[in-house]
């Protein structure tokens, strides 16, 4: 399964459902939505260069569900909002979870948010509006913790290939240990890995030890200085590589 990530307003502010029905033409399988963040902690400076100019281009969350609209009259992928807490307690956290469910986003990935305080605060919201809630796990993650991760979580666990940042380089052949423990351990989500994929070599790899991956940073490069006409022909050539 190919989960691709973009930056929801880049590389130009209305390009966000373009890029989408791209993806969903070209046959990638889910799509990962990136809420640009002036800090995002997790983010190599690829992604980090693609939030700058996302919010530079004037995104917002509100700007953003009003993009999402009617989005689901032509697209049927499973749609995931990725971002950080702090914008999203700025919008209310209720409120967002409503205004994601009322316009069809599927579920949530915010990697700052604890899981305790995800399960005696915010749990109960996110089932309320029934979006999926993905946590993230790494090679130092403990087995007592992974298995209350994968507890928490539904839709799929989001295995993180090493703990840097997006867009290193993936030393996949060197977390074989992890990921066959992850595949042993009966988990109830499916798993799938991300960071540092950048490549058809590097994601079958990953789709051998997991349900699928996430490509992040490769696929924002592509998108730099596309312009609305050049981005379908960009995305279906990019993800055609991985197949």
């Amino acid at each position: 399964m190919l989960n691709v990530y973009f930056t929801a307003g880049y590389p130009a502010l209305n390009d966000t459902l373009t890029v989408l029905k791209a993806l969903q033409d070209a046959d990638a399988d889910m799509v990962e939505l990136g809420m640009p963040y002036s800090d995002p902690l997790a983010d190599g400076p690829v992604i980090q260069f693609s939030s700058a100019k996302a919010l530079a281009n004037g995104m917002t969350i509100l700007k953003l569900f009003d993009q999402l609209k009617n989005f689901r009259k032509e697209i049927q992928l499973p749609v995931l909002l990725m971002g950080y807490m702090n914008p999203i307690l700025q919008y209310g956290f209720e409120n967002f979870c409503r205004d994601a469910a009322e316009v069809g986003v599927d579920g949530l990935i915010l990697p700052d948010l604890p899981v305790f305080e995800f399960e005696n605060e915010f749990a109960t919201i996110v089932r309320k509006y029934n979006l999926d809630f993905i946590f993230l796990v790494t090679p130092e993650t403990e087995e007592i913790r992974i298995r209350k991760l994968d507890q928490q979580s539904s839709g799929f666990l989001y295995a993180v290939s090493s703990s840097s940042t997006t867009g290193k380089n993936m030393a996949i052949n060197h977390q074989e240990n992890y990921f066959n423990k992850l595949r042993s351990m009966g988990l109830k989500n499916p798993v799938m890995i991300g960071f540092g994929i950048k490549d058809k070599s590097g994601f079958s790899k990953a789709c051998s030890f997991a349900n699928g991956a996430i490509i992040g940073t490769a696929f924002i490069n592509i998108l730099e200085n596309a312009s609305s006409q050049e981005i379908p022909v960009r995305i279906r050539d990019f993800i055609n590589s991985f197949k």
